[in-house]
């Protein structure tokens, strides 16, 4: 059996694919491999990453709310329905989710 996986995607465009490793009560934890699409995002979740770090509340939310207009949505890949309302870390080649 494979963990579960999904496509980050913006519209049509593959921005990586997510892969379940551990599950706690809120967020799942995954491996991060990145698409096409990353490039252009990479800044934005590493701005957030950043503000939370130096424990900037203000300019972390404004990032995630930035993350959150984008429309991202996660695809399972091997069929069912997509996750819309996320909230998505990407750090390297880790990924976490909650929805």
């Amino acid at each position: 059996m494979t963990d579960p996986s999904w496509r980050l995607v913006r519209a049509d465009e593959v921005i990586g694919v997510l892969t379940q490793g551990t599950v706690d009560m809120f967020w799942t934890d995954c491996v991060f491999e990145p698409g096409p699409g990353w490039p252009d995002l990479q800044q934005l979740f590493a701005a957030s990453r950043d503000a939370w770090r130096r424990g900037d509340p203000v300019a972390a939310s404004e990032a995630d709310e930035a993350i959150q207009a984008l429309g991202l949505a996660l695809v399972p890949i091997d069929g069912g329905p997509q996750l819309t309302e996320i909230l998505l870390r990407i750090n390297g080649d880790t990924a976490r989710f909650r929805y």
